[in-house]
């Protein structure tokens, strides 16, 4: 119990250094994709295990708030391409129970969607109580790609005279107001933006090009948004500083160092997770005397091994 309490209280102590909870000055040139906090690399093997002891705490957590069923949880994760997203919840979420967790990856919409509103094929997919939801990309991407690609904004079939110059700034409160919604209503929303740097972001562009067995990975369009890099930096920061509140941060999360990535995303989870106060639900003294019936009946005589 002691060492747990104490790496949680090193885990609070890290993760805070890339939350966002008030966006007033935020500012993306402030974080540096390359950090790793006060871990060299020489020390990825202390990280690593962190990253072990994270992934087991949260298998425990996810029991109970599943048990317990009345909590949510959502998990949203925005990057530039190749910031290791799927990676990162391929290995934090290793432990959980897929009984309890959902992932959703949402792609171009359908015919479908886009004859409703932009949110609506976001909140179909919701986390029920007592669950984990995981978006890999989610509503936000209405003001990031919509916004660097207009032409995408202009399929979206909308009224006449409701594209105006204030149309991102009502979509980020729109947000703002939806996850205030959801917190209110018991469903707690994590944001998490794998801040990967240009250079990195081509490296592994590169890499997925030379290895065969990473090809399926790239696809040409990778490329030719690279051009657009400055265009979604700028939405990022703008969508981060609009939207970041203490009840639904945002976690900027260096990401040129994938180990350094899932460390601090699984240690952001566990420590909302404890501050939950999950706990196995108790029973009430019929439900008590139901299991020394339903015992009596198990031990009886006549009953077969």
């Amino acid at each position: 119990m002691a060492k747990r309490k104490e790496v949680l209280a090193k885990i609070e102590k890290m993760v805070d250094r890339y939350r966002v909870v008030d966006g007033k000055n935020f500012k993306l040139k402030d974080y540096n994709p390359e950090d790793t906090a006060t871990f060299k690399s020489s020390e990825k093997m202390e990280a690593q295990e962190i990253l072990a002891n994270g992934i087991h705490w949260l298998a425990e957590l996810q029991d109970k708030l599943y048990a317990q069923d009345r909590h949510a949880l959502l998990l949203i994760f925005q990057a530039m391409d190749a910031a290791g997203k799927d990676g990162t919840i391929k290995h934090v979420m290793s432990g959980v129970n897929p009984q309890g967790c959902q992932v959703y990856s949402f792609k171009q919409p359908t015919a479908e969607e886009l004859d409703h509103d932009y949110l609506w094929r976001y909140q179909r997919c919701m986390p029920e109580r007592g669950r984990i939801g995981i978006f890999n990309r989610s509503y936000y991407e209405e003001v990031l790609v919509v916004r660097v690609h207009e032409n995408i904004l202009k399929a979206q079939k909308l009224p006449d005279g409701m594209i105006t110059k204030n149309i991102w700034k009502q979509r980020l409160e729109d947000i703002a107001n939806y996850e205030q919604y959801l917190g209110n209503n018991g469903v707690t929303v994590l944001k998490f933006f794998l801040n990967v740097s240009k250079k990195e972001q081509k490296h592994r562009f590169l890499d997925r090009l030379d290895k065969p067995d990473k090809n399926w990975k790239f696809s040409s369009n990778d490329a030719t948004e690279r051009k657009y890099w400055t265009d979604y930096q700028r939405a990022f920061e703008d969508a981060i500083k609009h939207t970041a509140t203490k009840q639904a941060p945002w976690y900027v999360v260096p990401a040129d160092n994938k180990w350094f990535t899932r460390m601090v995303v699984a240690a952001a989870i566990v420590e909302r997770l404890e501050q939950m106060d999950l706990a196995y639900p108790t029973i009430d003294k019929a439900q008590r005397a139901q299991l020394i019936a339903a015992r009596k009946i198990l031990t009886g005589a006549g009953e077969d091994a």
